[in-house]
C-alpha cells in the first residue's frame, strides 16, 4: 500500500493534458441516459496562468495578508471574500477528504498507514480531513492535517429515547420530527458535550459538526402536526400556531409561509441548544452545524437561524454539476456567514463497481471524476463565500461491509480503492487544482 501511494505521489507532478473548453458526460443513476455538462478546467480559465501557490503556513494557509492570530481557526471577511484564518493568522481554505480511515476504521490502523496517508494528502494539495476520519492516528502523524470532529447530539439522544431507524445517508426519526422540544434534550446535550473538552486546546482542530443531515424539511410543520397529542413536539407546534394566530387573528390555514417560519423556529431551537453546549466545553473551535442538505438548502429561514448560532455553515451539496451562483450567494446573504461543502463526489464506471448507491453523479472514467472535481471547486472558489470543501470520500465502498449505511454500498466514491491504491487520473486533476487554490481565489477576486 505504501509503495502504491509513493508511486502516485511521483505521478501527480504531471499536469492534466491541455485542451479546449470541454463537456463531460454524466448521469444521476447508472440506468439513466448520459448527458453532457459544460466543464471548466484550470487550463481553460480565461486569462488565468496556471501557477503554484506561494509559501504556505504550518497549517496550509497562504502567507499573504496576515490577519489576527488567535491560536485557533476562525472566520473573517476581507474585501468581498470570506476566509478561514489559521492559528498563525494566515488566510486558509480547508481542502479535505471525508472518512480518512483504514478499512473498518480501526482504532489501531496498520503500521505506517497514517504517515503514508498524510503524505498522500499533502502531496496532492489536501490540507484536511472531514467527518468520520481516524483523527487520533492522523493527528499523531509527523505531518498532520487540519481535522474536524462529527458528533451526534440529536441522534445519540434519539437512540437513548427510542424510535430511531437507519435511512440512506443518515438516521431517521418518527414522522421525520427531531426531538428538539423534549424537556430532557438540553440536559442531555450538556452532558454529551463534556467529551469535547478533550481537544479544546488542539490548534489542528478546525471545528465541530453537531449531527449529520437532520430532517429539516419544508413540511416540517405538517410532520409535527401529525405527532400524537401527548408528544412534546406536538405540544410545541400547537403552542407555536396559537401564538402566531394571536398576532394574526383568523389566519388558521397552513401555508408555505408558515412552513418556512416553523422550519426556522425548529432550526433555531436545535442550534441554540447544541451550539451553547459545544461552546461551553470548547470555546476555541468553530461550530459548523449538522451538515444541512436537500430541501433545507433552499430555506431562507433555516439559513437565518444558522447565521445566529454557527461560525461556518456546513452543507452537503449534491445534484449540482456546478454550484448554483444564486443559491450559494443566498446562503451567505441570508446567514451573514460563510459556508463549507462537506460532501460531494462522482463515481466512475471504469472502477468495476455498480455505482447504484449514493447521491453523487456517475461518470465514465477516473479522468472524468477529476474534471468534475476541478469544475465544481472552480465554481466554489468563484462564490467568494466558500471557505472549503470535503470530497466524499477517502476509500471506495466495501461491498462486503456488514451494517453499512444503505447509501454506502458498492460504489466508487474514494480517492483510493479497497486496497488503498489511489486513482492516478483522478488524483492528478485534484492535485493540479489543489496546489493553486489561493492563486485561483485571487484570480476570481480580481475579475
Amino acid at each position: 500500500m505504501i509503495r502504491s501511494i509513493s508511486l502516485l505521489i511521483a505521478l501527480t507532478s504531471a499536469a492534466v493534458a491541455a485542451g479546449p473548453t470541454v463537456t463531460s458526460a454524466a448521469k444521476t443513476k447508472p440506468s439513466n441516459a448520459w448527458r453532457d455538462y459544460p466543464t471548466r478546467l484550470v487550463e481553460n480559465l480565461p486569462d488565468y496562468k496556471p501557477t503554484t501557490d506561494g509559501a504556505l503556513s504550518t497549517y496550509g494557509g497562504i502567507k499573504s495578508n496576515q490577519q489576527t492570530a488567535t491560536g485557533f481557526f476562525h472566520a473573517v471577511k476581507t474585501g468581498n471574500r470570506w476566509w478561514l484564518i489559521d492559528p498563525e493568522g494566515w488566510p486558509f481554505i480547508h481542502v479535505g477528504v471525508v472518512a480518512v480511515a483504514p478499512p473498518g476504521n480501526k482504532s489501531a490502523p496498520p503500521e505506517g498507514w497514517a504517515e503514508a496517508t498524510t503524505n498522500l494528502l499533502h502531496a496532492n494539495g489536501f490540507n484536511g480531513a472531514g467527518a468520520w476520519s481516524n483523527t487520533d492516528s492522523l493527528r499523531a502523524s509527523k505531518h498532520p492535517v487540519v481535522f474536524t470532529m462529527i458528533w451526534n447530539f440529536m441522534s445519540a439522544y434519539g437512540s437513548k429515547r427510542g424510535g430511531m431507524y437507519q435511512q440512506a445517508g443518515h438516521m431517521g426519526y418518527p414522522k421525520d420530527c427531531i426531538f428538539v422540544f423534549d424537556p430532557q434534550f438540553a440536559t442531555f446535550c450538556d452532558e454529551y458535550a463534556k467529551r469535547l473538552a478533550a481537544t479544546k486546546d488542539d490548534p489542528w482542530l478546525l471545528g465541530h459538526f453537531s449531527d449529520n443531515e437532520l430532517p429539516f424539511y419544508i413540511k416540517t410543520l405538517d410532520n409535527f402536526l401529525s405527532l400524537p397529542a401527548d408528544e412534546p413536539g406536538r405540544k410545541a407546534v400547537d403552542q407555536w400556531l396559537a401564538d402566531r394566530q394571536a398576532k394574526h387573528p383568523g389566519d388558521t390555514s397552513i401555508t408555505d409561509e408558515k412552513r418556512q417560519e416553523f422550519l426556522g423556529f425548529v432550526t433555531d431551537r436545535y442550534l441554540k441548544i447544541t451550539s451553547a453546549a459545544i461552546r461551553k466545553y470548547d470555546p476555541n473551535h468553530l461550530c459548523l452545524g449538522p451538515r444541512f442538505t436537500g430541501q433545507s438548502l433552499k430555506s431562507k429561514s433555516l439559513f437565518e437561524a444558522a447565521g445566529r448560532h454557527l461560525d461556518v455553515i456546513a452543507v452537503n451539496y449534491y445534484n449540482a454539476w456546478s454550484p448554483d451562483p444564486e443559491q450559494t450567494a443566498n446562503w451567505v446573504k441570508w446567514s451573514g456567514k460563510p459556508f463549507i461543502v462537506t460532501e460531494w463526489y462522482a463515481k466512475g464506471m471504469d472502477s468495476g463497481f455498480k455505482n447504484t448507491t449514493g447521491a453523487g453523479f456517475v461518470v465514465k472514467t477516473q479522468a472524468d471524476r477529476g474534471r468534475f472535481y476541478q469544475n465544481y471547486t472552480i465554481g466554489l472558489l468563484e462564490t467568494r463565500g466558500c471557505v472549503g470543501w470535503h470530497w466524499f470520500k477517502y476509500r471506495d465502498n466495501d461491498p462486503n461491509a456488514k451494517g453499512a449505511d444503505p447509501s454506502n454500498l458498492d460504489s466508487n466514491k474514494g480517492i483510493v480503492n479497497l486496497n488503498l491504491e489511489p486513482y492516478p487520473p483522478l488524483m492528478q486533476a485534484m492535485s493540479e487544482l489543489n496546489h493553486q487554490v489561493y492563486s485561483l481565489a485571487d484570480y476570481f477576486d480580481h475579475r
